[in-house]
């Protein structure tokens, strides 16, 4: 079913991400493989794809924290570098030192290190923002917990809060609805939903194809390159899907990869 916003979104021609000839590779094998990719403002994208199809790679090398074989990203036609503070990521849960001690409200208020200076001390209006963002989340209550002592569930909703806390323009999520419960699920996509109607960009790694075209207005496939990308009205077909999920594994080596780069580097010249 399309809703209002979804229409009003499909029509929404502003690009504020661009990704360009990207190619990373590990050891000797590239995960991503020549990916171009153009996101719209004020979307909620799912990014699918089988395991090993480099979705967590993808959003990670956007915002900077793999380098590329070749290739790059803009957000808003500018460096990472330089608009960090329009953009806030939540990473895997898994990848998290949980054990870490310290409270719920402290992880929160990190959030907010982006916009006062990590040097700084955050203020009165930074402590407010951090209660309403841990409301937002239903948390509250936990405040004063130990983030080791919350449930898998509890932990999503914190990182969450840390987000929505930075007040960015584009939110990263990586498996936000990985190991919860169908309540937290629930409540995170209302809120990206609630993100996405307030005219934020929201692009997310998902895995449950089942739920794409109830929780997503657009959709990237990747299976090492883009195979698809668009609104889920146009894109989220069965023969994209079978696309997507036929070849899990390529054959491409370092050696095309490199032949690649200087490929480009001789365009420069």
């Amino acid at each position: 079913m399309t809703t209002a916003n979804n229409m009003e979104n499909k029509q929404n021609n502003e690009i504020i991400i661009k990704v360009e000839d990207l190619t990373v590779a590990y050891e000797d094998k590239p995960v991503l493989w020549d990916v171009e990719l153009n996101v719209k403002k004020g979307v909620l994208m799912a990014i699918v794809g089988p395991n090993g199809a480099g979705k967590s790679t993808l959003i990670k090398t956007m915002l900077n924290l793999i380098k590329p074989v070749t290739g790059e990203v803009l957000f808003y036609n500018e460096k990472y570098s330089k608009v960090r503070n329009k953009i806030a990521y939540v990473p895997q849960r898994g990848s998290v030192d949980w054990d870490f001690p310290t409270t719920v409200f402290d992880v929160v208020e990190m959030g907010r290190y982006g916009k006062v200076g990590w040097l700084k001390k955050v203020g009165k209006i930074d402590k407010e923002k951090t209660k309403e963002a841990i409301a937002k989340v239903g948390m509250e209550e936990f405040s004063d917990r130990q983030i080791s002592q919350l449930s898998g569930g509890q932990q999503q909703r914190v990182f969450l809060a840390r987000a929505l806390v930075q007040e960015a323009e584009i939110y990263f999520m990586d498996e936000p609805f990985q190991g919860v419960d169908s309540k937290t699920e629930k409540s995170i996509i209302d809120i990206l939903k609630k993100l996405r109607n307030e005219g934020k960009t929201v692009i997310a790694v998902h895995h449950d194809l089942q739920t794409v075209k109830e929780y997503f207005d657009y959709v990237t496939f990747i299976n090492v390159s883009v195979v698809a990308s668009g609104h889920v009205d146009d894109v989220f077909t069965e023969e994209n899907i079978e696309k997507a999920y036929k070849n899990k594994n390529y054959s491409i080596s370092i050696g095309q990869s490199l032949e690649k780069e200087n490929r480009e580097m001789k365009k420069e010249e």
